[in-house]
């Protein structure tokens, strides 16, 4: 089998759902997989909900209305006078959503994030079975979380490899269409978990693993992986080829085209990625596979943004070693704080964390017990990997202060 991915962005309205039953029609969609992620802006949508639950428990947040409506517009454009199926299983989804917020007792909301911001995909792939169907092409719709079995960590889910790789292999049937979701599992107790943000990716990995998979494709809004982000940076460049280990690099300093989990899996069996325009699906995009580290050779940069750098110093002016550093990490765990770079010297330890989980005033109470804590927020984190002369004055050109900068033989960084 083959897998396919499409993202929010592919499928953000009707004539993107069109797009893709054209795309899987041109490249064939004969022993296909299909993970989707949610509609356009629909995960930031729920986490509003979400957070609007929150602030007023008591009360249904009336963003559900709108995104009921966001949904039911898609079907209207799509299945025309023939939308009373998918139309009344829409109302039911959100129904389920409703019960959910009006029921829910637990007070933890990373819980409550996982089981809510899951329909989304729930949603999207809902509506693309329906259409595909409604076009005259059988498919199986797969509820993903019968099949991706996770631990308890909500948000950042850790998976269970051998019960998920039992589960797709009776679940998943050969030489069909099967529309599923990404990011998207569930623990023990049946519990919806998520695999982190931009999850899908992970998830189209896990199935491709699983199946033996002849390839990998995602399918993006950009014709393949560039040498930066075009909403960021200026003449950014086409990669047509980059080996395994320096897409590891690239998504592990936070390059937003291919997930950082999602090339583990994939290395292993050499299971080829293909990162391609939905756009123009019939041209070559980029090939992830064993081979050339990097075609053409020239920097890629990468940046994350609203970072916080804190900056710990010894109140006794003792070292900064082993059992601080230890001790230091293990609160950076506990506060589910994502570690994006560390520079110490002997008095001194300095963080760029992501303040993912908004757990940050927590953390620093704890730390300031032990340490002299400053914390800087809203700082950008710039990657820069196969750094040379032009990439030094491109950082330069921001005429920003750099508050750190830490660089290596291949990568150079800076918070800004």
């Amino acid at each position: 089998m083959k897998v396919f991915k499409f993202g929010g962005a592919s499928v953000k309205d009707a004539l993107g759902v069109k797009n893709l039953l054209s795309v899987i029609n041109k490249v064939g969609h004969q022993d296909t997989l299909v993970v989707v992620s949610a509609m356009g802006k629909t995960t930031n949508a729920l986490e509003k909900i979400i957070d609007d639950y929150f602030k007023e428990k008591d009360k249904t947040p009336e963003g559900i209305y709108e995104l009921k409506e966001f949904h039911l517009k898609i079907i209207k454009d799509l299945f025309e006078k023939n939308s009373f199926e998918i139309e009344k299983r829409i109302h039911e989804i959100f129904d389920e959503i409703t019960n959910f917020f009006n029921s829910n007792k637990s007070p933890i909301y990373s819980f409550v994030y996982d089981q809510v911001v899951s329909y989304g995909e729930i949603l999207s792939t809902t509506i693309i079975h329906h259409f595909i169907k409604f076009s005259g092409i059988d498919n199986f719709w797969l509820d993903s979380r019968n099949c991706i079995k996770t631990d308890d960590y909500y948000r950042a889910a850790n998976l269970n490899w051998e019960l998920t790789q039992k589960n797709i292999k009776l679940q998943v049937e050969k030489d069909s269409l099967i529309i599923t979701q990404g990011f998207i599992g569930s623990n023990s107790n049946n519990f919806t978990t998520t695999l982190g943000r931009e999850g899908s990716d992970y998830s189209a990995a896990i199935f491709a693993y699983a199946l033996n998979a002849t390839s990998v494709t995602i399918w993006k809004d950009v014709p393949g992986v560039l040498n930066g982000d075009p909403r960021v940076f200026q003449n950014t460049q086409l990669l047509n080829q980059i080996s395994y280990r320096e897409a590891i690099e690239l998504a592990f300093y936070g390059a937003s085209v291919i997930h950082p989990k999602t090339l583990q899996p994939l290395q292993r069996k050499e299971i080829p990625l293909y990162v391609k325009s939905f756009e123009n699906p019939t041209k070559t995009g980029t090939a992830v596979s064993k081979g050339k580290a990097i075609e053409p050779n020239i920097p890629c940069y990468i940046v994350k943004k609203n970072q916080v750098l804190l900056r710990l110093s010894s109140i006794d002016f003792s070292f900064i070693v082993e059992k601080n550093i230890s001790y230091i990490f293990s609160l950076l765990h506990e506060y589910q704080m994502p570690v994006e770079l560390i520079q110490n010297s002997a008095i001194s330890f300095s963080v760029c964390v992501n303040n993912k989980y908004k757990r940050l005033e927590e953390l620093v109470l704890v730390l300031r017990s032990k340490f002299n804590v400053k914390v800087i927020e809203n700082v950008d984190l710039y990657t820069i990997r196969h750094f040379d002369k032009n990439a030094s004055k491109f950082i330069h050109s921001f005429k920003k202060p750099i508050l750190l900068e830490q660089r290596t033989q291949e990568t150079a960084q800076f918070v800004i």
